[in-house]
């Protein structure tokens, strides 16, 4: 197989080029997409509107597809879907309904799957109908983010843990957008600030709308540090915003990319993306 990246931005991501991701493909085709994976952060496939088998077939290469939290509109299956659209009348949520504030939410800066245990390897997101403006998904990369920190801040940060809260980040929004039995499902847990790549050793930082506060300390000193850390890491020229097309999908590293969603008409235009969320075998395999 024949594969051909083009950069997407000068700090990371890549266009693949050259290659059918709606193929079935073996595991010595995947290898170099693992290897461009690890080198470039966030991957774009351009192709054919993918089905959902399609899109299980590819992130299964990957890793092992997590369950969504039930909260989503597909929740308790292996897609998480992005979508202003009610399935079952196949007519748009309106403006108040909740789906549309789940919506809001994802245009905070954030990690998927970072208030789970196991943490998240990466998403691949897939389109399947887009507005004809507006809804870009932005990415950053918070291991070039690490990089630019000064000396002193990464040995300040090098040992810290953050406590990570789907209640946390969904109450910025709507306090009452999460039932009880919701909450209790996903209660805070704990991970590593910094984050090290085990393929190539590059850090990088598990922060974003998830990151509740840092564990022993005060939530004031933790909203400074946690504030600043995405301030640092998410300038307008660091910003990758990708304006969709029928048949892209996206792959980003969970563990070192924060993204969120862009607005657009959204009682206007239809927008469906579906999300499956991949977690290292290594990890399920030590669990």
């Amino acid at each position: 197989m024949s594969l051909e990246v083009r950069p997407l931005h000068d700090l990371f991501g890549a266009e693949v080029v050259g290659v059918d991701a709606t193929r079935p493909m073996t595991a010595e085709e995947f290898a170099p997409i693992m290897d461009a994976f690890e080198t470039y952060s966030v991957l774009l496939f351009r192709g054919p509107v993918m089905t959902d088998a399609q899109q299980i077939a590819l992130s299964e290469h990957f890793g092992v597809v997590q369950v969504a939290f039930k909260a989503n509109q597909t929740g308790g299956s292996m897609f998480s879907r992005q979508s202003n659209i009610n399935f079952e009348t196949n007519e748009i949520f309106p403006a108040d309904h909740h789906r549309m504030t789940f919506l809001k939410a994802n245009m905070l800066w954030h990690s998927d799957s970072s208030y789970m245990d196991c943490g998240s390897l990466c998403s691949i997101l897939a389109s399947r109908e887009v507005p004809p403006s507006g809804g870009n998904t932005e990415v950053v990369s918070t291991r070039a983010a690490y990089e630019r920190l000064p000396h002193d801040l990464k040995n300040r940060i090098e040992d810290l843990t953050v406590v990570h809260s789907l209640s946390y980040a969904r109450d910025k929004m709507d306090m009452s957008i999460l039932t009880d039995e919701q909450r209790d499902a996903a209660p805070p847990v704990k991970h590593p600030l910094v984050q090290v790549n085990p393929a190539n050793g590059k850090k990088s930082m598990l922060i974003g709308a998830h990151a509740a506060f840092i564990d022993g300390w005060s939530e004031e000193d933790s909203r400074d540090l946690l504030d600043e850390l995405v301030e640092h890491s998410t300038p307008q020229e660091s910003i990758y915003s990708h304006a969709w097309q029928n048949g892209d999908a996206i792959v980003w590293d969970n563990r070192c990319i924060l993204h969120r969603a862009t607005p657009f008409e959204s009682t206007k235009y239809r927008r469906h993306l579906e999300r499956t969320t991949i977690t290292d075998r290594s990890w399920v395999a030590a669990a």
